[in-house]
């Protein structure tokens, strides 16, 4: 916790807004995505799934195959736990949501599926797209499986197992949006990145969650922004996010979302 504070200081000091943006590419995704204040209907629909998972008081027993929970080490949590502390937050499920509605993101991964708060977001942002979604614990995907049929979310393909034995079994040849919310570990990290960067086209946009969850998690995020293939990195503090754009000159950006 307090490296997380001393860092959000830091990021607080040199972040900006559009103001300070001078890439026409980052400056109109600023002002028409990050800071895009609709009120979209859909977040309706979002906070709906979120309050009913906050009520949900039934049991399941979890296999946890990242960094594990900060909050508790039981195996067995309710369902309402793990969305108030490991769910996606509202706000960044606003954010993904707006991010696949602005890029049309046609082919979607996400690493991590819990009770799928993102890949609802990421569903009803373009509910087109294509998502592949990957979950460790069968009880989780099960439940969230179950859950997606209520809902009547459509095109989502739930894979379980560990990312490391599913990564490599993928076959589309590339996706348009990768969301990295699963093991929250340097070695992790940067094993998966240097795996799916093959996957990546010049128009794909990978989201790192966490990325001051530690000081690994830190030096992972610096080690893939830096990366030759990358051109464009955003660090909005809770997540990092990086492109892939040729007609691009390398930048890094520290916005306030």
């Amino acid at each position: 916790m307090l490296y997380q504070l001393f860092h959000y200081f830091k990021f607080l000091i040199r972040s900006t807004n559009q103001h300070g943006v001078h890439s026409p590419f980052v400056y109109k995704l600023v002002t028409k995505c990050f800071y895009d204040r609709s009120s979209f209907t859909d977040y309706r629909k979002l906070k709906d799934y979120k309050k009913s998972l906050l009520k949900n008081k039934s049991k399941t027993f979890i296999t946890d195959l990242g960094h594990g929970s900060r909050v508790t080490k039981n195996s067995t949590r309710k369902v309402s736990q793990i969305a108030f502390h490991s769910g996606t937050k509202f706000k960044r499920a606003k954010l993904l949501y707006r991010l696949t509605n602005y890029f049309k993101s046609n082919t979607v991964l996400e690493l991590g599926t819990s009770l799928g708060l993102g890949t609802q977001a990421m569903h009803l942002g373009n509910p087109e797209s294509k998502i592949t979604t990957i979950e460790g614990c069968p009880n989780i995907s099960n439940f969230t499986k179950q859950e997606f049929q209520k809902l009547g979310l459509k095109n989502i393909d739930m894979l379980v197992g560990d990312f490391s034995n599913v990564i490599p079994k993928l076959n589309k040849p590339n996706y348009d949006l990768i969301f990295f919310d699963g093991n929250h570990s340097k070695e992790a990290t940067l094993k998966y990145f240097n795996e799916l960067v093959l996957k990546a086209n010049n128009d794909s946009v990978l989201i790192f969650d966490d990325i001051y969850w530690s000081k690994g998690m830190t030096e992972a995020w610096n080690a893939i922004k830096n990366h030759e293939k990358v051109t464009v990195s955003i660090d909005t503090f809770f997540w990092g996010i990086i492109f892939f754009r040729k007609e691009q000159v390398k930048e890094h950006f520290t916005i306030r979302v």
